[in-house]
This record gives structure tokens, sequence and C-alpha cells, in this order.
């Protein structure tokens, strides 16, 4: 629940800048002043940039949340734990030792959702965060298009 209050307060943050930002647009694109119009324009691409952001995070986070909830409800969810370093950080040879039983789930099943999102669970759970929301990223999209066994 503190991960959506932290989401929540970073939304209306972001909103608030994004008003700040297209009222300072507003501004300089009726200034009149040739560098004020310019940079009027400029300033109306970084809204747009910010809204985008937040949508594709906002729609990655709550997608990612609908399909941990189904493949809870399934009882599908890995059960495999990781013992962590003092630093906090996984110990990388057990996360190592995982991963070839999720990637040969997705050789096998490449079409189904909920292999991609264990093995990106796994890779979360090693730290790589990069394919980690790839992996996630792909089983959002598959079961969107309605692809994966059911």
């Amino acid at each position: 629940m503190s991960a959506r209050v932290g989401v929540a307060v970073m939304a209306v943050l972001l909103g608030v800048y994004i008003v700040l930002v297209a009222q300072r647009a507003w501004l300089l694109l009726v200034s009149g002043e040739p560098v004020g119009i310019a940079m009027g324009v400029a300033l109306v691409v970084l809204p747009i940039v910010a809204v985008w952001a937040l949508w594709r995070e906002l729609s990655f986070g709550l997608g990612a949340e609908r399909l941990a909830k189904r493949l809870e409800a399934e009882g599908a969810l890995p059960t495999e734990e990781i013992d962590v370093r003092e630093s906090g950080r996984p110990d990388r040879a057990q996360a190592d030792a995982l991963f070839p039983t999720y990637r040969a789930a997705v050789e096998q099943h490449p079409e189904d959702w909920r292999p991609w999102f264990r093995l990106g669970l796994a890779y979360d759970g090693a730290g790589d965060r990069p394919r980690a929301r790839q992996a996630i990223r792909t089983a959002i999209a598959l079961e969107r298009s309605g692809r994966g066994a059911d």
C-alpha cells in the first residue's frame, strides 16, 4: 500500500510541475519576443514528455500488479527465495541457478504470459531491473493481446 501512496504523491507532484511549466510556456509564447516564443515552444514539449512518461510507468505498474494477482490466484507465483547479502543484494549464484528453469519455460511457451512474468520476477529478484522490466512488459503485452494459455 505504501508504494501506491508514493506513486500517488509523485503523480500529484508531476501534475503540479506540468501545470507550472505549461503556465510558463504560455507566458513565453504570448510575450511576442522571438526568443521567448522559441523557449515557450520548447517548454511545451516538456509537459508532453512528462505526461507520456507518467502514463507509461503507471500503465506498467498497473499491468504488472494485475498479472501478479492473477498468478497468485492461480497459485502459480514462484516460491523460491534467494538469500541476500548484508548489502541487501541478492546472492548471485543462487539467482543464476534459477534462471535455466524460467528461461526453459519461456522457450517452451513463448506465447504464454505466465512464464514471461515469472522470468521477470526472477530477473528482479537477482537485481537485473532492465531485463525484469522487459520480461514483464512482454508478459503484459501477451496477456493484453489475449494470447497465452487461459
